[in-house]
């Protein structure tokens, strides 16, 4: 997400109703979450294959 992408979704979120400001903000938390997730196994994966390499011209 760049900056203005940022700065519209901070405006829509200003404009939305209560309920709607809840849902938004809980979205962005469940996406949050599931992104350090992704990230984390990614780090797993690149470690494993950086051994893996490593095992392989040792």
């Amino acid at each position: 997400m760049n900056e203005e992408d940022k700065k519209i979704f901070l405006e829509d979120f200003r404009k939305a109703d209560l309920q709607g400001k809840v849902d938004m903000w809980f979205y962005a938390l469940e996406q949050a979450s599931l992104w350090e997730e992704i990230i984390a196994e990614i780090a797993d994966i690149a470690q494993q294959d950086q051994m893996k390499q490593t095992v392989r011209k040792g």
